[in-house]
């Protein structure tokens, strides 16, 4: 029996074209691109102004049930499927976030998809890429010095430094910096005060970058992010500390999307990345509207499962971009549906009807959720090896009786060619059921009236309980004139409620809201759940551990 080929080893053999020519399928000419060597570029925002007026292709997202140890493919799946609309000769482009290097190190070991549906060039995708994480991290920082600076200095704003809110980031999972105190060692070093770390996909200028439509837009975000208050209690901006313009230089150019190519050499836009779990979970605005204006079809994925990456992506996304989705295909996989339904992960090979049935009440309330949006559902059911023939026509049945149209996927083995089956079933799904999309809920109402009705009609919960800090801060920012913008929940992935344990479809359980942040530049509140850190912790095997580069600049160990 040959040896099947890693991950890394299929991006490396991949035969990738200059990005160039993937630009020229796109219509694009050279100078309408910042090249990063030969393979990646930057695309400049005056295309979209010059395409405008052009009409959309159909978006799609791409989004999954509960992750678990066994497995979905979601990154793998929206590749796949774009490849399987090239493959049966659809204008087609992804549009996926950048990998953060404290998963890359931690326990992912790489984001770019798998087996022959990657993104390429994988190595540099998955790690320093065009830059834009570390200018995200640097402008973020820039803004959190400057706060103690004016402190240091005078502090004629009257900042609190007891209610100082803006924490710094770094691209790494670090947990000893979740709580820190910084400025010791004397009076020339500053004022010391409790502070802490986020990692930097959760930053708020993170969200900002994948929120706003142009450099002014941004620019003008900055100015609204409250990085503390005065000794009033009234807040205090970046844009009263004249941070805006020095924040958008730093980020001038990691606004511009990313386009690079897949193993098939379909385009693909890679640009900025929220994680779903403690921030929004989707790739930038100015990516998605530009694909849409380049390609008839437009695939893109949010984080982790619909009650999370998908809620955030059709309740927040698509309200501040305007955007109106077609489709959405939800990934499942017959082993993850029997991990749902109690199955230890050493015996997901093995034929277990009562544990798959029991498992797909978590797949059938995702199908719920995305219906609720309005969206019409496409199940991919990713093929193993172990699968039965058995356990497909259950699942098809099943997913049927739900309302859902579902395909087979064997993207991962075969490409476009295995996701051809997948990307008729969509093209017929957008054909034949309109998209009706609809937010969840009104931004006039309260914020806990938003929460409640996430908690209820999107995880199943029976309601929201608050802390007494959540409770104030609540109340505070009510009062402060916040209380329309909408909500970005911070909980495990791995659950419906706020119990990384409780697999399947849990009843009986209500949401613990600890914490409540303003992210008014971006434009939402984060309402904390839970354990959830916006710190990641490494494991105690990270995957720093075997990731390695010899001599000749070869990577191993990245898959």
């Amino acid at each position: 029996m040959s040896k099947v080929p890693s991950d890394i080893e299929i991006a490396q053999a991949a035969k990738m074209k200059h990005v160039t020519e993937i630009a020229a399928q796109l219509g694009l000419q050279e100078d309408d691109l910042e090249l990063y060597g030969k393979y990646k570029a930057k695309v400049s925002l005056d295309v979209y102004k010059r395409l405008q007026d052009k009409p959309d292709g159909k978006l799609i997202l791409v989004t999954a049930i509960t992750p678990t140890p066994a497995g979905e493919g979601k990154t793998t799946t929206s590749v796949g499927l774009t490849d399987g609309l090239a493959y049966i000769g659809k204008k087609a482009m992804v549009c996926l976030r950048e990998p953060s290097l404290g998963p890359s190190f931690g326990i992912k070991g790489g984001a770019a998809g798998g087996g022959y549906s990657q993104v390429v060039p994988m190595e540099d995708i998955n790690l320093h890429f065009t830059g834009d994480l570390h200018a995200i991290t640097t402008a973020h920082n820039l803004l959190a010095a400057l706060v103690d600076n004016h402190i240091h200095h005078g502090n004629e704003l009257g900042i609190d430094p007891r209610q100082v809110v803006y924490r710094r980031v770094v691209d790494l999972n670090d947990r000893a910096l979740r709580q820190c105190v910084i400025a010791l060692g004397g009076k020339a070093n500053g004022m010391p005060r409790e502070s802490g770390f986020d990692i930097t996909v959760a930053s708020e200028v993170m969200a900002i970058l994948c929120l706003a439509s142009d450099l002014t837009d941004l620019k003008e975000r900055f100015k609204r992010i409250v990085v503390g208050y005065n000794f009033n209690g009234e807040p205090v901006t970046a844009g009263d500390l004249k941070a805006e313009g020095s924040m958008g230089l730093l980020m001038k150019d990691a606004i511009k999307p990313n386009l690079v190519q897949t193993v098939a050499n379909t385009p693909a836009f890679i640009h900025g990345g929220p994680f779903a779990n403690i921030a929004h979970g989707c790739n930038s605005v100015t990516a998605t509207k530009l694909a849409l204006k380049l390609a008839d079809y437009v695939v893109t994925e949010a984080g982790f499962g619909a009650d999370l990456g998908a809620e955030k992506f059709f309740d927040l996304k698509c309200r501040f971009a305007g955007l109106k989705p077609d489709a959405a295909v939800i990934v499942a996989t017959v082993r993850a549906l029997k991990m749902h339904g109690g199955v230890p992960k050493t015996e997901l090979g093995q034929v277990n009807m009562d544990a798959l049935a029991k498992g797909f009440a978590n797949l059938e309330k995702h199908i719920e959720n995305v219906k609720k949006f309005g969206v019409p559902a496409v199940v991919a059911v990713n093929r193993f090896p172990t699968d039965t023939e058995e356990e497909f026509k259950f699942v098809i049945e099943r997913c049927q009786a739900a309302g859902a149209e579902v395909a087979l996927s064997e993207v991962w083995a075969k490409g476009g060619e295995g996701g051809a089956e997948l990307a008729r079933k969509v093209i017929e799904t957008i054909e034949t059921k309109p998209s009706n999309f609809k937010p969840i809920y009104e931004l006039n109402t309260t914020l806990k009236e938003k929460l409640e009705t996430i908690a209820k009609e999107i995880y199943g919960a029976d309601g929201v309980v608050f802390t007494d800090t959540a409770e104030k801060s609540i109340a505070m920012y009510e009062k402060q004139g916040y209380g329309e913008l909408p909500v970005c929940v911070a909980k495990t992935q791995y659950s419906f409620s706020d119990d990384l344990t409780k697999y399947g479809r849990p009843t009986g359980f209500k949401i613990t809201v600890r914490e409540v942040r303003l992210s008014a530049g971006a434009g939402f509140f984060v309402c904390i759940a839970g354990a959830i850190m916006t710190m990641p912790g490494l494991p105690k095997r990270p995957a720093a551990e075997v990731i390695d580069v010899d001599e000749s600049g070869k990577i191993t160990g990245l898959f």
